[in-house]
């Protein structure tokens, strides 16, 4: 007699893994009020701008128009600029303990308005609301708190004797990550005394906004900060313009090449952080478990709208069929969907654009030969999305394994000895990040002292801190972000007069 089944297998796997997960949407309401329209913030008030062209951003899951926002004229960046600068003689004059007050007071309330910046953030970026709630308001609280403790000790930075600011800052910060962008920015330039001038990218400009009605509920000073809107025809005339003494810019390649030669000797001091293609290099004594989990996070955090991004899997031979089937379960789990579901993994692409330039590019990879998966998910059937996709088979002349995707596509290659897994990681045109996965301390140095990046992680990935500086070699830029390090390019260590 056969024994009674109790329990029954599932006639079909639920959507998104093993558990199926009932809705848990934040609240739109808890972004606050969006106006229908906004102008810029110059001089500590919100203007008009001087022409009458308006952009639109929309939210990327739905495609609804969130407001119009101004496009910056040359005139607009004028005004900016001026009231920095206006502004500029009594801000650096400030003790540097006085400055302070003012950062650790944005910090503090930064931390006291998280839930509503987080919420503006996945509205107007797509992104979901886990990263915003968990990493990106914290990171940017932490900016402003660790730069606020700089303020007062620039004398002991280790950048020579009376270290001076150097004037207006003009900054352009990209659409991936907006307001940890700028505060990656802001917060470095405000401790060192330097006064600002930011134009947020032209698909998210919202939560740049929101932190000029934190600046004004801070108490900061008319003009020390300044935020002109608009796209990158605003971005260029910011950059040339002749009363800007320092431009910081993060975004693509091409631009930043543009605007370096743009600065080419115009004694402008200029750091660039731009397009990566980052290798995340397994070897066969990797915990199998947890490097999946840093491939995952690699390149599927953010949909990939990261410069960083593990977009390229070195894996050694021997454990390739072991790491790819692991990946792929791991990827049948992920869910995509609402980015206001607290429950998503994958948000939206950011914009249309971005995502034609995914489609394309994978396209590509396919038409060369690469080998296509992606696990079963249903699509929402409003906004711009795109599942997590995996290629193997994939050659290093591949365009999928040589350009930067920007989206949520992992491409595989393999080696077999540690001196090949140098060399198929250095093989592009970028040096921004690297992973290495591995229980020897002896192969992570070995590995790290040959690898061409500025960041290369250690059985971890996307791991990031104000205290640790950021930045690439070759084509992904030059200068650093964060620590003690992201203060040089805010000072005159030659204390002329600016």
């Amino acid at each position: 007699m056969a024994k009674k089944k109790y329990i029954e297998e599932p006639a079909a796997k639920p959507a998104g893994g093993l558990f199926s997960y009932a809705p848990a949407p934040e609240s739109p309401a808890a972004a606050g009020d969006i106006a229908t329209s906004y102008g810029h913030f110059i001089g500590g008030q919100f203007v008009d701008s001087s022409g009458s062209e308006a952009l639109k951003t929309v939210n990327p899951a739905t495609e609804q128009v969130l407001a119009e926002f101004a496009q910056g004229t040359d005139e607009d960046v004028d005004r900016a600029v001026a009231a920095a600068r206006k502004a500029f003689a009594d801000w650096s004059a400030l003790p540097g303990s006085e400055r302070a007050k003012y950062l650790f007071r944005i910090a503090r309330i930064i931390q006291e308005r998280a839930r509503e910046l987080a919420v503006l953030e996945s509205m107007d970026n797509g992104k979901p609301i886990r990263e915003t709630r968990d990493f990106d308001i914290p990171t940017v609280a932490a900016w402003f708190f660790y730069y606020a403790g700089w303020a007062d000790k620039l004398d002991y930075a280790g950048f020579g004797a009376n270290p001076r600011p150097l004037g207006v800052a003009g900054q352009v910060i990209p659409w991936n990550f907006p307001l940890m962008m700028l505060a990656w920015k802001i917060a470095p330039a405000l401790a060192t005394g330097n006064t600002v001038v930011l134009k947020p990218a032209e698909t998210t400009p919202l939560t740049a906004l929101r932190f000029a009605e934190i600046c004004r509920q801070a108490g900061l000073p008319k003009g020390v900060v300044n935020i002109v809107t608009g796209d990158g025809r605003t971005g260029a005339a910011l950059t040339a313009h002749p009363d800007v003494n320092k431009v910081a810019f993060t975004g693509s390649t091409p631009v930043g090449r543009a605007i370096a030669k743009q600065l080419a000797g115009s004694r402008k001091k200029l750091s660039l952080e731009l397009g990566g293609k980052a290798a995340n290099i397994v070897f066969d004594d990797a915990p199998i478990d947890q490097a999946v989990e840093g491939i995952v996070n690699g390149i599927f955090f953010n949909q990939g709208h990261v410069c960083c991004a593990g977009s390229r899997l070195l894996v050694q031979e021997s454990v390739q069929d072991e790491v790819l089937d692991a990946l792929k379960r791991r990827m049948a789990t992920l869910r995509v969907g609402d980015p206001l579901d607290k429950n998503t993994d994958i948000g939206a692409i950011n914009s249309a654009a971005q995502l034609a330039r995914i489609t394309e590019l994978t396209d590509a990879g396919e038409a060369e030969g690469a080998d296509r998966w992606s696990p079963e998910c249903e699509l929402p059937g409003t906004g711009f999305w795109f599942k997590p996709t995996l290629f193997t088979g994939v050659s290093q002349a591949h365009r999928i394994a040589q350009e930067e995707i920007f989206g949520p596509v992992l491409s595989v290659l393999t080696f077999r000895t540690p001196e090949e897994a140098v060399q198929k990681a250095n093989n592009t045109p970028y040096g921004l990040s690297a992973g290495v996965w591995t229980e020897k301390g002896s192969r992570i140095l070995w590995m790290a002292n040959r690898l061409k990046a500025g960041v290369v992680w250690a059985n971890t990935f996307n791991k990031f801190d104000p205290t640790s500086p950021f930045g690439g070699y070759k084509e992904s830029g030059y200068g650093r972000e964060g620590g003690r390090h992201g203060l040089e390019s805010y000072l005159n260590v030659e204390a002329r007069d600016v």
